[in-house]
This record gives structure tokens, C-alpha cells and sequence, in this order.
């Protein structure tokens, strides 16, 4: 893949200096994505994430991490040692060419370093820096850790996953983390347009727990308005249905008449034509829930999941197959779309498929054009072109763990 211009993205023009771990990384991937010069800075030796698995193969190596692979497309890799006070020097350079920062330390970390955002805006005033925490960099919990269950379970999406007679249910994925990084992701392009107006720079406190607790959306209105507080119900509808070679799920909230009728069309519906199932706060009693489960899956069974969606779809019933990975990577309506990517693995001599872009632009669009870095692979780049150092000072510092 050819490198793209900067005239032909959307933010082609700006450099960012990444440093961030999980919660971060899919801010910094949009940016790269769509055109930034991010720099991924990394500690001698390797980022920790390169640490996540699965691995490529199941060989367990810092450069074969799927996760790291996912997260840092498009990005550059370089060494440094923050902590030195060679690598701070350096570290500062960095900043004065640099338009974003993002950073997930603990709050007053970079602070400790000399290397907080006052200090840093006196060397680049137009320097955005976005730093995203478990909690803030401010208040009673600013200092704790958090992991993405602990986000999900503080920002109270938990309470409400689940089955209302079982403990909380985590989502699947990185979710708390991902919501951190789309936030910041907005924040980050909301500061850029205020610069671009007043020419100044601003540090963006971004709070996971904060993150999540505004993804609720209706949860508050409810006992706003209704005075209900919502708990775990499962899903509003019948349970997961059995085919012969998946699973899928109606949703008859409204339409719960056009499911019976259908299900006497195949053989039976037991008594689903009482009216008491077409109560919601019925149907999602345990008992019930269990019972209707047993007269869908006595008619599914005999089905493919294609077959059920297509049929009840025709049938004004909301069906919708539970795709595996599979079926994702074959659903006709993603390839028509081109989601798909095709990233070449030098290394590895392999062309591997990633996920492709989450929006479009018809002018600048977003693209996967480089791989995820190596470790340090880009430090005689950034360090011997742009800083002007030697490669006999490269080996120095490299000595001296400073990169």
C-alpha cells in the first residue's frame, strides 16, 4: 500500500505522540486512521500491551499480538525512556513539532516527570493534550485504578446487563475502554477546531467512569420521569432460539401477535396465544422466559438461522441471526461495502484481514495503510532525520536505556 498524501485525509496535517495503554489506544488508532502522524511511544523494549493476546498463530511474542496488531495501525513506533533526563530532553523535542498529545497515566504521574501540561504548554502553546483516566484527574476516586469491568461496574452500565435473577453480566470486548477512546477521540477533534479559531491548545480531562455513566441514556430519565429504577431483565422479548446451526433472537415487543401466528403456522405455539405473554413485565419472568424458550426452540430447531430471519422478517417479526465471527467475515453486506481490509505482514509474509473503517468520507477517506510498528522500528526516523542525532549517539542512549 502506497503512503497517502496529507492533502488526502482528513487529518493529514497534525502529529501526535501517543502514550497511551488500553484505555487509549483505539483514541490514538481513529487518529492514525484517518490520517495522523501518531508516534506510538513506547518504553525500551516494548510496549506492555504488546503483552495481550490472542497471538498470531498462538505464538506467544511481543511483535505477534493481535491486540497490538488491531490497535496501532498506521502508527509509528520509536523507544524512549520518559523517566531519564535524556530521554525527558528528547521527550520535549517531541512536544514543540507536536500538535496532540494523549496520555493515560495516573493523574500527577507526568506531573512528578516535569512533563505536565503546564510545563508542556510553555514549550508548545498550541499543544492539545488529552488524558484519559479510570476516573478524572480530579475528585476522591482520582487516584485509583481501574480496569474495563471495573468501568463498566462504577459507570453503572453493569447493573443493568444481565439476568435480573443472576449477578451482572459483562459485555463482550473492551467496552469501557472503548467509550473512554470515542469520547476522547471527539474531544480531541472539538479542541482542534477551537485551535484552529484561537490558535491555543487545551489539556482534555477525559473520565471512563464518566464515559460510561453517559451511554445510559434512558436509564436516568426513567426513574426521572417514572420514578422506576431499571434492573437486569435479560432482554425485552423471548430468548436466544436454537437452529440447526446457530442461534437467533426475535424481538416481539409489539408484534407479538405476528410471532404466533407464524409459530402456528410451523406445527404449534402451545399457549403463547394467551394473552397474558403480550405483558412484558410477564414475559420476562424467569419461569415464563424459560417456557417460552421451549416452544420457539421446538420450532427453530428444524430451521438454519438464515431461513428463520428471512421468514420472519417476511412475517413483520424482528429476527436477526447471532453471527460468529464467520459469519461477519462473510456477511454479503459488509463485503459489497468493502468493510474488510487486507493489511500486508512483511515480516510475516501474510496478508492478514482487519476490520476496515467504521464511517465514510467521500473526500478523505479513512484507510489502513500501514500495518502496526515494530518495536522502535521507526526510531532511526524520527531520531537521526528529524532530531539530527548520529547513529553512534543512537547506540549511546540505546545503552544507556534511554531509548
Amino acid at each position: 500500500m502506497g503512503e497517502q498524501k496529507a492533502n488526502d485525509t482528513s487529518l493529514g496535517d497534525l502529529r501526535v505522540l501517543d502514550l497511551a495503554g488500553p484505555i487509549g489506544l483505539y483514541c490514538t488508532k481513529q487518529l492514525a486512521d484517518l490520517g495522523a502522524d501518531v508516534i506510538k511511544i513506547e518504553p525500551p523494549g516494548g510496549d506492555p500491551t504488546r503483552a495481550i493476546g490472542p497471538f498470531y498463530h498462538g505464538e506467544v511474542d511481543p511483535e505477534k499480538s493481535l491486540y497490538w496488531y488491531h490497535f496501532n495501525t498506521n502508527k509509528k513506533s520509536i523507544t524512549l525512556n520518559i523517566e531519564s533526563p535524556e530521554g525527558k530532553k528528547i521527550f520535549k523535542k517531541l512536544v514543540k513539532g507536536a500538535d496532540i498529545m494523549v496520555e493515560t497515566f495516573q493523574p500527577g504521574y507526568l506531573d512528578s516527570l516535569g512533563l505536565g501540561y503546564p510545563a508542556l504548554k510553555k514549550l508548545n502553546p498550541r499543544l492539545i493534550m488529552t488524558s484519559i483516566t479510570p476516573f478524572g484527574q480530579t475528585g476522591p476516586y482520582k487516584d485509583f485504578k481501574a480496569s474495563d469491568l471495573i468501568g463498566l461496574a462504577m459507570g453503572g452500565f453493569l447493573f443493568i446487563c444481565g439476568w435480573e435473577d443472576e449477578p451482572p453480566s459483562r459485555v463482550g470486548g473492551s467496552q469501557a475502554y472503548n467509550m473512554a477512546s470515542i469520547h476522547a477521540t471527539t474531544a480531541t477533534l472539538i479542541a482542534l477546531y477551537h485551535r484552529d479559531i484561537t490558535g491555543e491548545g487545551q489539556h482534555i480531562d477525559v473520565s471512563m467512569q464518566q464515559c460510561v455513566a453517559h451511554t445510559l441514556q434512558w436509564v436516568p430519565q426513567m426513574y426521572d420521569l417514572q420514578k422506576r429504577i431499571m434492573v437486569r431483565s435479560g432482554r425485552l422479548g423471548v430468548p436466544l432460539q436454537e437452529c440447526k446451526d446457530g442461534w437467533t433472537n426475535f424481538i416481539a415487543l409489539f408484534d407479538w401477535d405476528l410471532l404466533v401466528d407464524w409459530l402456528k403456522s410451523g406445527g404449534g405455539c402451545a399457549d403463547l396465544d394467551d394473552d397474558k405473554f403480550k405483558d412484558i413485565d410477564y414475559q420476562i419472568r424467569p419461569e415464563v422466559r424459560q417456557h417460552i424458550s421451549e416452544v420457539t426452540d421446538a420450532f427453530t430447531k428444524s430451521h438454519d438461522k438464515r431461513w428463520v430471519c428471512e421468514e420472519g422478517q417476511n412475517r413483520g417479526v424482528i429476527a436477526i441471526p447471532c453471527n460468529t465471527a464467520k459469519d461477519v467475515v462473510e456477511n454479503p453486506q459488509l463485503n459489497i461495502r468493502n468493510f474488510f481490509v487486507d493489511v500486508n505482514h512483511p515480516e510475516l509474509g501474510e496478508v492478514i484481514k482487519y476490520p476496515g473503517a467504521p464511517y465514510r468520507f467521500a473526500k478523505t477517506p479513512w484507510r489502513i495503510k500501514r500495518r502496526a510498528p515494530l518495536i522502535g522500528e521507526h526510531n532511526n526516523v524520527i531520531y537521526k532525520k528529524e532530531l539530527g542525532l548520529t547513529s553512534k549517539q543512537i547506540a549511546a542512549l540505546k545503552g544507556r536505556g534511554v531509548i
